[in-house]
């Protein structure tokens, strides 16, 4: 398919964070671009704002008039929407261009020099300080990201076509349709088991993306993964290394060994080592590619991060809110961790909604002893997104796992009264569900209150 014969965008789901920054996309290239979505969110709304119009209704009749030729048409849909969508069905049945966005991904990223961020955790903030430091080297690339940057208030950092920055999702084996010059695997802890049935399936998708980098191309590998290539790691003999880590006002301080040289006294802002981690694979990917160092560093230090990863909403003396997107329980170790580096001895209450029936059944032990670290627990209920109930898996059943006398079962009206009747110094809200829309309301009640 020739992207250059398209005139016209439709997208099915395109609030959808990866789904949106496609929309960008095709919208700065000068293209007619709307589409639907299930409910106005601020992605949403930041869409309409650049003049896409975003429909809530699966009605024929809000399809415009140039989106019914197929000839010049380009329909995208996300896996999240039913296949008994009237819209789809529609697109379908009269034989117009249908496509995955990941198919999408793949055709604009196929005739660029592209470099893919994979692994079950790490994706997005590692795609966004790789695209922040090729712009920041004046580097002609697009980069497509699964979260908002704080540096550009955006899913999408356009500078130019020839290169493409791109996150490589596992989920429904998407990254299959990459062939990345440069890509890494940051890790290949299981999940997503309701798509792949077990670990050993999901581990081979990884193995099948390993292959899928060009001739000559580069895999990195995080130390320790069973899989071939340059590999990095913190304070060991890795290809890329950090090496003498401090922590001065908050602000990682540390050298990164190279397999040529030592970078010495770089500076990272972000908290706890996996994000230490994912800003140094974005530096040695950024590295092989030919960025000069001194601009590299600069940039490194003027990163600020994805909005939903380790972000604060509150910062004083006193009272810190951060809120972040992890959803699995090693994502919530690596908050864990972060925040007691951080802010040690303080008392910590951790606000979590599960995010998937699937994935709170299969890993509901190893969320339970995550969530246990904190001194105190409050959950929402299951946020469902693509699934329907599964018999006996609920917030409860978790709940009652948790092996900390200092947990409740909370919804969202009492939200507030939990959280000032908590104490705590320290406030997490964590998940990957509609938990996030709630975020602008607990720091505008918390922020009037103090």
């Amino acid at each position: 398919m020739n992207l250059k014969n398209i005139h016209n965008v439709f997208f099915i789901g395109i609030g959808g964070i990866g789904m949106s920054a496609l929309a960008r996309y095709f919208k700065a290239k000068d293209m007619y671009v709307a589409g639907y979505d299930k409910t106005p969110t601020e992605l949403t709304d930041s869409l309409s704002a650049l003049g896409i119009n975003v429909h809530f209704q699966d009605s024929l009749e809000l399809i415009d008039s140039p989106f019914l030729n197929s000839d010049n048409t380009l329909v995208v849909y996300t896996p999240a929407v039913p296949s008994s969508h009237r819209q789809l069905e529609f697109f379908k049945s009269k034989g117009f261009q249908v496509l995955k966005r990941s198919k999408v991904l793949g055709l604009i990223t196929e005739n660029t020099f592209c470099l893919a961020i994979a692994g079950t955790h790490g994706k997005t903030t590692t795609t966004s300080i790789l695209g922040h430091l090729m712009y920041e080297c004046n580097v002609p690339l697009t980069a497509f990201l699964g979260g908002i940057s704080e540096n550009y208030n955006s899913n999408l950092i356009l500078n130019g076509t020839e290169v493409s920055v791109v996150e490589a999702d596992e989920f429904d084996r998407s990254f299959l349709t990459l062939s990345p010059d440069i890509a890494c695997i940051t890790s290949m802890d299981a999940d997503h088991l309701d798509i792949y049935g077990d670990a050993s399936q999901l581990r081979k998708s990884f193995e099948d993306f390993s292959k899928r980098v060009k001739p000559n191309g580069k895999l990195f590998i995080k130390n320790g993964l069973p899989l071939d290539g340059i590999t990095y790691g913190i304070e060991d003999d890795s290809d890329y290394s950090v090496q003498n880590i401090k922590i001065q006002n908050g602000t990682y301080v540390f050298d990164v060994k190279t397999p040529k040289t030592v970078l010495e006294n770089l500076q990272f802002n972000l908290p706890g080592r996996h994000n230490l981690s994912n800003a140094l694979i974005a530096l040695a990917m950024a590295v092989e590619y030919g960025c000069p160092y001194r601009q590299l560093a600069e940039a490194l230090a003027s990163y600020k991060g994805v909005k939903r990863r380790f972000t604060y909403q509150i910062k004083t003396e006193n009272f810190v809110y951060i809120d972040d997107y992890a959803h699995h329980p090693e994502e919530i170790n690596a908050v864990y961790q972060a925040i007691r580096e951080m802010y040690p001895g303080k008392k910590i209450l951790a606000i979590f909604q599960p995010h998937l029936f699937s994935r709170t059944r299969d890993f509901v032990d190893d969320f339970a002893k995550s969530l246990s670290q904190f001194d105190e627990i409050m959950l929402f209920d299951i946020y469902p997104a693509r699934e329907l109930p599964i018999e006996g898996v609920t917030s409860l059943w978790l709940l009652n796992k948790i092996e900390n006398p200092n947990k409740q079962l909370i919804s969202k009206a009492e939200i507030m009264k939990k959280i000032h009747e908590s104490k705590a110094q320290v406030l997490l809200t964590i998940g990957a569900g509609d938990i996030g829309e709630e975020v602008k309301h607990i720091k505008k009640e918390l922020s009037v209150a103090s």
